[in-house]
């Protein structure tokens, strides 16, 4: 199959999303490591550095969407990346000169957090503006081709420097990742037309229906509503079975952790597969039975990991599982990138994909620690197993139509700003 050629400005697009995404996974458990081994934090510590940081970041970026929507997109992605860059380098600073501590930490991942929200929701509204809309399948797909190969090969090279050099190192990797990404943008050449933003009333400042127009498209469309409560059930669900997994793996069945890494690294392979695969089975099935069978697909996987046993048997189980699982995950997150952005108005994508990563986040977080309440009360594997079977139901929230066009024949996607002033206040999306 030829390689389909989309542009010098989108290779650096390109270019700065892949150099950040080494960086992050590079750092990835870096945090973590420095609350215990830095700071001696116990246990409740490095669970609320883990949540309430995220958190909190994903409540200031509510009102960042609207604030994105109305600005050039590019400016917004650097500005975003500068943030992140000057915040992690604060990190090896402060512990240069003897003044870190668990506060800055939680600040730190705070405004990480609220960076990330921003950058995404500039970054989906900036792609539609940067390719036609037959260009957009392929582009997701070498975005997400690109997120598995930068989590196989930088979570165990991470690991890997943070075991010989220790987590400073990774943390200034991050930050300088975040200098590169912003200088990839900058090379970009192509001019954006300032958004026009319609005023219905004598006040510029943001309102109500500014911070709601997002959630209202996409919990008022047929289509993205159920896509949005799919993916926000099936990831929660997800993430919420990985501490219990990493509790029974790493205690009562005794492996060791480069081999729990191992077991997760190797099967992102899988990722590039169906990312691979993506744009070829939506040209010959078409996009809605691509969505809906590899959706389906992709939540029968986990519930494997509730019988996972001892020694090489049990590794070799999580690696088929996780293998199955990502390769699902691969092939249908670029179908859902693009169906996402097509069914959204232009002057509505940034607003759009702040509420969908805020609402994603928010369930994360919320089942984990339901499922970290569960694996308490009645052990990891009764965890697992729950989290398991109730991901086999998320199917039926799947819709059975996805629109059509650039539109997706959708009305939300014709109305104007104005007119969206006199609809009542309702809400919105991206994966």
């Amino acid at each position: 199959m030829v390689r389909r050629a989309l542009g010098r400005d989108f290779g650096w697009l390109w270019a700065a999303y892949a150099v950040s995404g080494y960086g992050t996974y590079l750092a990835f458990n870096a945090f973590p490591m420095i609350a215990v081994l830095v700071l001696h934090a116990g246990s409740s510590e490095v669970a609320a550095l883990a949540a309430v940081g995220p958190a909190v970041g994903a409540l200031l970026a509510v009102p960042l969407g609207p604030w994105v929507e109305f600005r050039r997109k590019r400016p917004v992605m650097i500005a975003a990346d500068l943030a992140r860059c000057a915040a992690m380098l604060s990190v090896p600073a402060a512990y240069a000169f003897g003044r870190l501590g668990l506060v800055q930490l939680l600040l730190v991942s705070m405004v990480v957090a609220a960076a990330d929200i921003s950058f995404t929701a500039a970054s989906g509204a900036f792609l539609k503006s940067l390719l036609p809309p037959e260009d957009l399948l392929t582009a997701n797909g070498r975005f997400e081709s690109t997120t598995w190969t930068t989590t196989m090969l930088g979570l165990p090279l991470g690991g890997a420097l943070i075991g010989l050099f220790g987590p400073m190192l990774t943390v200034t990797a991050d930050a300088v990742s975040y200098l590169l990404s912003a200088a990839g943008l900058y090379a970009i050449r192509k001019r954006e037309r300032k958004p026009v933003r319609v005023h219905t009333g004598p006040s510029r400042r943001l309102t109500s229906g500014d911070l709601l127009a997002g959630w209202r498209h996409l919990l008022s469309h047929a289509a993205l509503r159920p896509l949005f409560l799919n993916t926000a059930l099936v990831n929660g669900l997800i993430m919420a079975g990985s501490p219990p997994l990493a509790v029974l793996m790493l205690g009562p069945l005794g492996f060791e952790p480069w081999q729990y890494a191992l077991g997760f690294a190797l099967p992102c392979a899988g990722g590039l597969i169906g990312s691979r695969l993506a744009p070829g089975m939506v040209s010959r099935y078409g996009r809605r039975r691509v969505l809906r069978t590899v959706g389906a697909l992709r939540v029968c996987w986990p519930l494997g990991l509730a019988f996972v046993g001892p020694g090489t048997g049990g590794l070799v189980l999580v690696m088929v599982v996780e293998l199955g699982l990502i390769t699902c995950i691969g092939l249908y997150n670029p179908v859902l990138a693009t169906i996402r952005l097509e069914l959204t108005p232009t002057d509505r994508v940034a607003r759009m994909s702040a509420a969908w990563s805020v609402g994603t986040k928010a369930a994360v977080a919320t089942l984990t620690a339901l499922w970290g309440v569960l694996a308490t009360l009645t052990g990891p594997r009764t965890a697992l197993a729950v989290a398991g079977v109730l991901l086999l139901a998320t199917p039926l929230l799947l819709p059975r139509a996805t629109g059509g066009g650039a539109t997706g024949g959708s009305k939300e996607a014709s109305v104007t700003e104005t007119e969206e002033a006199m609809i009542p206040d309702g809400r919105r999306e991206r994966s």
